[in-house]
């Protein structure tokens, strides 16, 4: 359905040294989007306790409709944050998009 909430959950694996770019990149990305029309949450976490030490980030973004993760990605900052952000990561941005499911 068109009218149904869509949630987002992106991973980054930041390059050795580049932890803390990475991080800013993010952080500058969750006012504005929390700013956005339809989004509903845009949350920041790191993990912890990874095996090998490494630092990564994930993002928790849920939006109100699909139109709406449409509009996000046409927003200045998100081109602004995907054209720089690439270059500080060991691997590609990990990004999946999930629909509910209705399990009652």
């Amino acid at each position: 359905m068109a009218d149904e909430p869509v949630l987002v959950f992106a991973s980054f694996e930041p390059k050795a040294g580049e932890e803390e770019t990475v991080l800013a990149i993010l952080k500058g990305m969750v006012g504005p989007t929390r700013q956005e029309p339809g989004n509903d949450v845009y949350d920041l976490y790191e993990r912890k306790n990874a095996p090998d030490g490494t630092r990564s980030f994930h993002l928790f973004e849920k939006y109100k409709d699909a139109a709406a993760l449409d509009f996000h990605r046409e927003t200045e900052h998100y081109k602004n944050y995907r054209a720089t952000i690439v270059e500080h990561l060991e691997e590609p941005i990990g990004v999946v998009v999930l629909s509910p499911i209705d399990a009652a």
